[in-house]
């Protein structure tokens, strides 16, 4: 048969886009293909679990509207479903004047945003958290913690129950555009659908090429190495706590965060990775690494942050100075106190001149749509951003 849609990648955007088609088109025939056992394996189940409410977005841009819109529509979807969640707040924490001018350029954002937040002393902080240092913060009650893959195994439920066929084990070696249909292949296997979305993280260069399209960036892959906390320092904090972020850099910095099976996590850091799937330690993939480290774009893109590059890998190779980052706000923490726990792999999309892309990115044909980059927060923005998806395809077909 030929399929109405199909769905390439299983993560939360995919299955997101998946769910809305069949909302809104009631009835058509879907295929969602997912190279692995599961859904939720790989960007989607190495984040840090935060819904977050939108605070560092640019006013009016789509990733503000999406983290706006779509950590409202996550608090639903949890309740609708019985999902576990839990609206902790976070807050960021400024450690001197420079840090202070930061977080007072993110109330101004986040309140053009629609946010409700509130700039605290350090008395007041101190009284919230004892265990946190700092000379004032900014709070979010609007932050959320949840298990994504958790929702997105209620998606994967939804589609199956919608009348969608979700295909497990199936990595997309073949993907072929004709005039009427795009045929898929996996191994000996192939589908037909006449209209195709692949949302493929960490391999979305890979594909687009494979579809035959033109790709001018590459995706370097971000190791975020993660620590997590004795079961005793459980309780260490009351709120999330995130540091005063560099605007010059695309990563939020060292943070602690509450899990919402109870535990603390410190983390992530920042380094590269060679390894696109790679999440133990020295993890390594030959033709992994050799596709960004023959890119001039990736090049660039060291040489331009060359000192966080240093610092982060310094984290990265010693305990010590991983430790050092976080006790900048929560002194209290030793080494004995930063037990293993799982890495995650984001996927950086780099442009030739270095430019680290930190918008939606999408490559369109007539029969396809590849979602070459759905930034952070895109777990929390997944409901509308499969919303939007869904709204794109659908226009071409009605």
């Amino acid at each position: 048969m030929t399929y109405d849609f199909c769905v390439i990648g299983g993560g939360i955007v995919g299955l997101a886009t998946a769910m809305r088609l069949l909302e809104m088109r009631p009835g058509a025939s879907l295929l969602l293909l997912e190279k692995e056992a599961r859904v939720g394996v790989h960007q989607t189940g190495h984040n840090s679990g935060v819904v977050h409410a939108g605070i560092y977005y640019k006013p009016g841009s789509n990733k503000a509207k999406y983290c706006v819109a779509g950590a409202a529509a996550m608090r639903a979807f949890c309740t609708a479903h019985q999902i576990p969640f839990e609206m902790c707040g976070k807050l960021i924490v400024a450690t001197n004047a420079l840090e202070e001018l930061r977080i007072d350029a993110l109330f101004a954002r986040a309140t053009a945003n629609g946010l409700k937040l509130a700039r605290i002393g350090a008395e007041e902080l101190r009284e919230r958290e004892p265990n946190i240092s700092g000379t004032a913060a900014l709070l979010s009650p609007e932050t959320g913690i949840v298990d994504f893959v958790k929702v997105c195994e209620t998606m994967a439920r939804l589609v199956e129950r919608a009348g969608g066929d979700i295909a497990f084990g199936k990595t997309v070696d073949h993907i072929k555009e004709t005039g009427d249909a795009v045929e898929i292949g996996a191994g000996a296997q192939r589908w037909s659908a006449r209209q195709v979305v692949v949302c493929a993280g960490l391999q979305a260069d890979r594909l687009a090429r494979l579809a035959g399209l033109k790709v001018e960036f590459k995706i370097v892959p971000f190791r975020g190495e993660y620590f997590q906390l004795p079961p005793e320092k459980n309780d260490i904090i009351r709120h999330l706590i995130y540091p005063a972020p560099d605007p010059t850099l695309p990563f939020l910095g060292v943070h602690l965060t509450r899990m919402i099976d109870g535990s603390v996590t410190v983390g992530p850091n920042a380094v590269i990775g060679f390894a696109r799937e790679g999440y133990p330690k020295l993890s390594f993939d030959l033709r992994d690494t050799l596709s960004f480290a023959g890119f001039s774009g990736f090049w660039k893109l060291a040489w331009k942050h060359r000192r966080h590059v240093v610092r982060e890998l310094r984290g990265s190779l010693s305990r010590a100075a991983y430790l050092e980052e976080c006790r900048k706000y929560c002194p209290s923490l030793t080494l004995a106190d930063l037990l293993p726990y799982r890495a995650g792999v984001r996927a950086q999309v780099v442009m030739p001149d270095g430019d680290a892309v930190e918008d939606f990115l999408f490559l369109d044909t007539p029969r396809m749509l590849h979602v070459c980059n759905a930034p952070s927060p895109a777990a929390t923005s997944s409901i509308p951003i499969g919303g939007m998806i869904a709204e794109r395809l659908l226009a071409r077909t009605a």
